[in-house]
């Protein structure tokens, strides 16, 4: 008689691990079931296990050669002619003795613990490919909908259902999102924590401004225009430099759009970030003036040893290269791989004493901290208010208090 085991509910309860196919849970199966059988019989050698993936059946037949009466040496393989007989009475010594073994005769123990030992086979195998599928994503745009939110990190579900992670510092300043919102972010690492894939995201990594840049630019994605570097102040500033390999195609242009229309819809996914996108050029005198775009550069004057940059400006165009809050000559720096310093170019008419002049009233590092932000004059510093000069440079309200009565001195 036959005796078929059922795996059909078994199928349905594994449509939910849907990151591994059926060839593999199969394969799961079948090696479940040999453990059994090694655990039973000493050894699943001379064992068959037949899954049928198309209706859940499943079959296991053992196979043991028929020997003289007591001449048995091991009855895991071997059976005794006498008792073969009484199972098949045309069976004779040399022969096969093949049997059905159901899954019933193990006991209900055994049967509980190979379902046990089956479930968190395929836990594992769901994690390792959650792990590996996420693995190779890395630097891929990916879109999920806001699941939980927490004070350092919000939980985002995939299509799939698996968990992705976005920490606070992975996120723009300005995203604000609750429990249903779509969500739009980049595979920045991927982890095995504690044998769980930790899937983090980021939404102000270079990379996601880059596939942003590839969703609405078609010529970007068809490699026509390439993007040689992004840098980025997340939510405040980012610069892109592109090249184009089409002579008729203007690389600047076509990311703008006609009348910004590309660009509106990246600017507003990075919650009004400032996006300068500039042609890139090897010649570097050149690449920082577009660098440090919208301010005009009167001159340049650079060290191509030590990699830096002494750009020349008019005094109404400083702080147009300086940026809100230094972001422009930062980003700029980074972009070209220069270390930029701003000076402010003499004007005969206007009288303006080196702040290097008051280096006997304002001690070094002060000075010095002035000038990174390009503020290395008595009245670029005047000009600007106390509340401005505090948000930036990284100096004490009363340093600034006390710099300011000492330049103020001067011209009275």
């Amino acid at each position: 008689m036959s005796t078929n085991i059922n795996l059909i509910d078994s199928f349905q309860e594994f449509k939910e691990f849907k990151n591994i196919d059926r060839p593999t849970v199969i394969s799961v199966l079948e090696e479940v079931f040999r453990s059994m059988i090694r655990r039973r019989f000493g050894t699943d050698e001379n064992c068959d296990v037949i899954v049928n993936p198309d209706n859940g059946d499943l079959e296991i037949w053992r196979t043991r050669v028929v020997v003289e009466d007591e001449f048995s040496e091991d009855d895991d393989l071997e059976i005794e002619l006498a008792e073969a007989k009484k199972l098949d009475a045309d069976l004779e010594v040399g022969d096969d003795f093949i049997e059905q073994i159901t899954l019933e005769s193990f006991g209900r123990r055994a049967i509980l613990a190979a379902r046990q030992t089956l479930v968190s086979k395929i836990l594992e195998l769901e994690k390792d490919e959650v792990f590996k599928k996420y693995k190779d994503r890395e630097g891929e745009l990916v879109v999920g909908e806001v699941y939980q939110i927490w004070k350092k990190e919000i939980l985002v579900i995939d299509e799939d259902n698996n968990e992705l992670i976005l920490p606070k510092t992975e996120q723009i300043p300005a995203d604000y999102f609750k429990k249903g919102d779509s969500i739009r972010a980049v595979v920045s690492k991927v982890d095995m924590m504690n044998n769980n894939p930790k899937i983090i995201i980021s939404r102000t990594a270079p990379e996601f401004l880059q596939r942003l840049f590839e969703l609405e630019v078609p010529e970007i994605f068809d490699g026509l225009i390439t993007i040689k570097k992004i840098v980025r102040e997340p939510g405040e500033r980012a610069k892109v430099a592109v090249e184009s390999y089409d002579d008729r195609i203007d690389p600047v242009g076509a990311c703008v759009g006609m009348k910004g229309s590309r660009i509106h819809g990246i600017v507003r996914e990075l919650k009004n970030e400032n996006i300068d996108v500039i042609n890139y050029t090897t010649n570097n005198s050149l690449y920082i003036t577009r660098a440090l775009n919208p301010a005009r550069i009167s001159s340049i004057k650079l060290d191509e040893e030590n990699k830096t940059a002494a750009v020349y400006l008019k005094s109404d165009q400083v702080s147009l290269a300086i940026g809100r809050g230094g972001h422009n000559i930062k980003l700029a720096g980074k972009l070209t791989g220069y270390e930029i310093d701003v000076y402010r170019e003499n004007d005969e008419f206007d009288e303006d004493v080196d702040i290097e002049e008051f280096s006997d009233e304002i001690e070094a590092w002060v000075i010095e901290e002035f000038k990174r932000v390009g503020l290395d004059t008595a009245k670029s510093i005047l000009a600007l208010t106390q509340e401005e000069l505090v948000r930036r440079t990284d100096l004490e309200e009363d340093t600034i208090r006390d710099v300011v009565n000492v330049l103020q001195a001067e011209f009275e």
